[in-house]
């Protein structure tokens, strides 16, 4: 699957109608890598690798995080990529763009939107 340009992206959000109530923009892509997420978040000790990730997506389920994160308040420009498939190490998973008023609340939507794909709307399975 063809990851989208964040150039684009972000040209995409300062031509959009909302584009003069937004103060900040932040983006988030998630790449695949080779220490384990045990080992990252958990802290066990590394006995393996990772080689490559199966990752697939419910789309709706997507869209609807997407959406309600629009709902924030001074959110105006909300635009996610997913990729599914079998991903190598330093492939690209997802990409994410939030605009609004102010950082604050930008990031707090970028944190809310990342964290409802990760845990409710995607599977990822590490392939060591």
């Amino acid at each position: 699957m063809v990851k989208p340009s964040l150039d684009k992206w972000l040209e995409e959000a300062k031509n959009d109608p909302s584009a003069d109530k937004c103060g900040s923009y932040l983006t988030h892509t998630g790449v695949v890598r080779r220490s384990p997420k045990a080992v990252v978040r958990g802290g066990e000790k590394a006995d393996k690798t990772v080689s490559a990730m199966r990752f697939s997506c419910d789309r709706g389920a997507i869209e609807a995080a997407a959406e309600t994160t629009r709902s924030l308040p001074g959110i105006y420009f909300v635009k996610i990529w997913v990729n599914e498939g079998l991903l190598k190490v330093g492939d690209d998973i997802m990409q994410i763009i939030i605009g609004g008023d102010i950082r604050p609340r930008v990031a707090e939507a970028l944190t809310y939107l990342l964290s409802e794909v990760k845990n409710n709307c995607v599977k990822e399975e590490e392939i060591y």
